[in-house]
């Protein structure tokens, strides 16, 4: 390599990185002979005097003198002197998009009736960003800063996440206690928000998902127990299901003995019904006979033999009940 060789220049995103939206190249100065690299999903922009002379977003790699600055509108004519460069900044974009992963750091209470300080909850998921408007980019974060990241974004993210999800929870004919039904609507409503608001500095916020809501320990064992009643329908049955359950694992105690004594008890009220119930239905069956035997004679009308309750006579064969 010659002496002159070592004052070359490349061109190109050394620290490039998935997360990483912008970096800006750390020289000011191009030398004559330098080479520009652009990699796939990335666009340099080549800035001069703190304006946008032109954008390249074709990767491959390229001669400054001969083919970069001949496309610059303000620098078609400029020609490199044997020791001077060329003072100009060059910007490397991220055009790929991004998925990033949020999630609330507190509890947010919502506002619901039903607890006066309001229901707490977290929630989890991702969201999908990109640079929309690399000149918008620019002139808000370019301009001032020397790289920009995906932790960069999440951090204003964040910063309005709590209050559009309360916003987006709080609509009319939401379920507070089974918030994951309306997981996609309440997401689509904060992507839009979210979008709008980034845009202001070029970055597009093209998808938003909640992948969990979840509630404190003591909110959610109250969800489990209403769902647990709401499926068996009648809180007798809860209960006797509940005392099965205890019997059935051996645990619990003299809550376990309580139940097996309770359960025990409604056997025997049931098979006390049973056996009432048994024994109606004879008497019952019984009284037509019993009816018919207050009508027949003691005597057969016909020879004197007793009757014995019969319908004849067992002497003389005569009719006794008709």
């Amino acid at each position: 390599m010659g002496l002159f060789d070592q004052f070359l220049d490349v061109i190109e995103w050394t620290e490039f990185r998935d997360n990483m939206l912008f970096w800006k190249w750390p020289n000011d100065e191009i030398k004559k002979g330098s080479k520009l690299i652009i990699r796939p999903g990335q666009n340099a922009i080549f800035m001069y005097n703190g304006a946008v002379e032109g954008v390249f977003q074709q990767e491959g790699r390229y001669e400054v003198e001969s083919d970069i600055i001949p496309l610059l509108s303000t620098l078609k004519g400029f020609k490199f002197g044997f020791n001077s460069g060329l003072r100009a900044e060059v910007l490397f974009v991220n055009m790929k998009e991004i998925t990033c992963k949020w999630g609330t750091k507190n509890e947010i209470y919502i506002p619901t009736p039903s607890l006066p300080g309001g229901l707490p909850i977290r929630a989890f998921g991702t969201f999908n960003c990109h640079i929309d408007r690399y000149d918008v980019f620019v002139n808000k974060i370019a301009g001032i800063r020397d790289s920009f990241t995906v932790e960069d974004v999440r951090d204003r993210i964040m910063s309005q996440t709590d209050q559009l999800l309360m916003k987006w929870i709080s609509k009319e004919g939401r379920d507070m206690f089974n918030l994951q039904a309306n997981a996609k609507e309440i997401a689509g409503g904060i992507c839009g928000d979210l979008d709008q608001e980034m845009s202001q500095i070029g970055i597009r916020i093209s998808g938003f998902a909640i992948a969990s809501v979840s509630y404190p320990e003591e909110v959610q064992a109250m969800v489990n127990k209403a769902a647990s009643q709401s499926m068996v329908g009648d809180v007798n049955k809860y209960q006797q299901i509940a005392m099965a359950d205890a019997l059935a694992s051996g645990k619990g105690g003299a809550a376990a003995d309580m139940a097996g004594m309770s359960v025990g008890m409604m056997m025997g009220q049931q098979m006390v019904q049973n056996m009432q119930g048994q024994n109606q239905q004879p008497s019952q069956s019984q009284q037509p006979q019993a009816a018919a035997g207050q009508n027949a004679p003691k005597f057969c009308p016909n020879c004197g033999a007793p009757a014995g309750g019969g319908k004849f006579c067992s002497n003389c064969g005569q009719q006794l009940i008709k």
